[in-house]
């Protein structure tokens, strides 16, 4: 399936009588402040996604601090974005697409197959020199989708430490808090034993846009993906994590998405962590 549609495809689509719904997943660590930035500036009609809230359920120690929703859940909000069966839905945000992947790969998850990421987010758009509209827009009008999980695959704790053991887990944080040198939100520094360092940053291309798929499929193929017979991610809470299996989608592979990540691993005291930058 199309990951990604280009700001050009975006532009043209928005003028036709069939446009697709738009979603603006405005989040990063540590700034709550996304609907204000929304505010401030979006494509125009894009309808605010509220990752916290929206995309993920009450935090806790055994599912991370961003649990997959539930499917009705999931289904309630996609209806009130204004999702109709079978639209097309384009996501982005202004991150590089690392919080959007969350949508994206929520929504495919959940049995849609016509969502892409903007490729370069907000950054291309504005880049283009196309205008951004303020404030809140009117309600997009219910929605009528109808989701059901599990077109795409999730694991738990156990689940992740089996791909570390015998597959391939590649852990989508920075190189610093795979190390274990810093960890600045959850309980214990480190790596799950066996996981192979990939951050996320390295998808992209310096405008922000996905690399080349070909370039693409060297980074994961040099990180093993290549001969593992699965490959799983994991991240700080299941988000970033995201645009790493869009990114090996790309690439030609499929993953497995372990959502409570290294927030749920290091909660538990039974699960060990390895520090240092080898698996």
């Amino acid at each position: 399936m199309t990951v990604t549609t280009t700001v050009a495809e975006l532009h043209e689509q928005l003028a036709t009588d069939t446009p697709p719904v738009l979603l603006d997943v405005r989040w990063a660590l540590g700034d709550p402040h996304g609907r204000a930035h929304y505010a401030e500036g979006h494509i125009p009609g894009a309808v605010y996604v509220d990752l916290v809230t929206e995309l993920a359920s009450a935090p806790s120690p055994r599912g991370g601090r961003h649990p997959l929703p539930s499917v009705t859940d999931l289904q309630r909000a996609a209806r009130a974005w204004g999702i109709q069966e079978g639209q097309p839905v384009v996501v982005y945000d202004d991150l590089g697409n690392t919080a959007a992947a969350r949508a994206w790969w929520l929504l495919r998850y959940a049995g849609l197959g016509r969502v892409t990421l903007l490729d370069g987010a907000l950054g291309a758009w504005r880049a283009a020199g196309l205008p951004l509209e303020s404030g809140l827009p009117a309600d997009p009008g219910p929605g009528d989708v109808v989701l059901r999980a599990g077109a795409l695959s999730a694991t738990d704790a156990d689940g992740a430490a089996e791909l570390a053991a015998s597959g391939l887990l590649l852990d989508a944080r920075a190189a610093e808090r795979y190390r274990g040198e810093v960890e600045p939100v959850d309980p214990r520094a480190g790596h799950i034993p066996g996981a192979v360092s990939a951050p996320t940053g390295e998808n992209l291309a310096a405008d922000g846009t996905f690399r080349p798929a070909d370039e693409l499929r060297k980074r994961f193929e040099d990180l093993g993906a290549g001969t593992a017979g699965r490959v799983g991610v994991y991240c700080g809470s299941g988000v970033t994590a995201a645009h790493q299996i869009a990114a090996l989608e790309i690439a030609g592979f499929e993953a497995v998405l372990f959502p409570g990540s290294w927030s749920a691993w290091s909660a538990d005291p039974d699960r060990p962590a390895a520090k240092g930058s080898r698996p």
